[in-house]
């Protein structure tokens, strides 16, 4: 891999923002080559094979990061480099459940500390592996940045599962903002 970007360097050029995230999705800046920086599938960030220790420049990184179609990178004004992502770049790693029944809400914390409600614009997904039949649970947390919801955090989910007809098959789910979200198909 190339080493076109100076760490230091990146983490100056990203924009203070007043409020809410970088507008990474409007900002069309050259590919500067690839940085050997990785998000493992746990949510570690390893750069040069390291793990960054530092929270805050996680965080930091965490704004900056886009996916475009299955290529993952950080992005500045000024620079776009490719980094590896193992799975998802977030993981859900806390549950906080309010009311119950269609009005329950989910609301998950990444291990960025970014809240994010379960709801039509953040849905939840799983993806079952063909080889293992293990189920991979991921919440949308922003655009088509999705985080893997940590096991102990899908287990509470399937506690709080219940069934409800699609299709004529009745699946397994969970409610959250007013929408019904299939874990799988009930067992018969």
């Amino acid at each position: 891999m190339s080493e076109p970007v100076d760490v230091s360097n990146l983490l100056a050029q990203i924009p203070k923002a007043d409020k809410g995230l970088p507008p990474v999705h409007l900002w069309d800046t050259a590919f500067c080559g690839n940085i050997d920086m990785r998000i493992a599938r746990d949510g570690t960030w390893y750069y040069m094979g390291t793990p960054i220790g530092r929270k805050p420049m996680v965080k930091l990184f965490s704004t900056i990061i886009r996916r475009d179609g299955d290529d993952y990178f950080l992005i500045t004004p000024a620079e776009k480099v490719g980094i590896v992502v193992d799975d998802a770049p977030f993981v859900a790693q806390i549950l906080e459940v309010e009311g119950e029944g269609e009005q329950q809400v989910l609301r998950f914390t990444t291990n960025v500390d970014e809240q994010i409600t379960a709801d039509s614009e953040h849905p939840l997904r799983v993806v079952i592996d063909s080889h293992t039949q293990a189920p991979a649970p991921y919440l949308l947390v922003r655009r088509n940045l999705e985080a893997l919801i940590h096991r102990n955090v899908f287990y509470q989910l399937i506690e709080l599962a219940v069934s409800r007809p699609i299709d004529g098959q009745n699946w397994l789910g969970v409610w959250s903002c007013g929408e019904f979200f299939p874990i799988g198909p009930e067992p018969e």
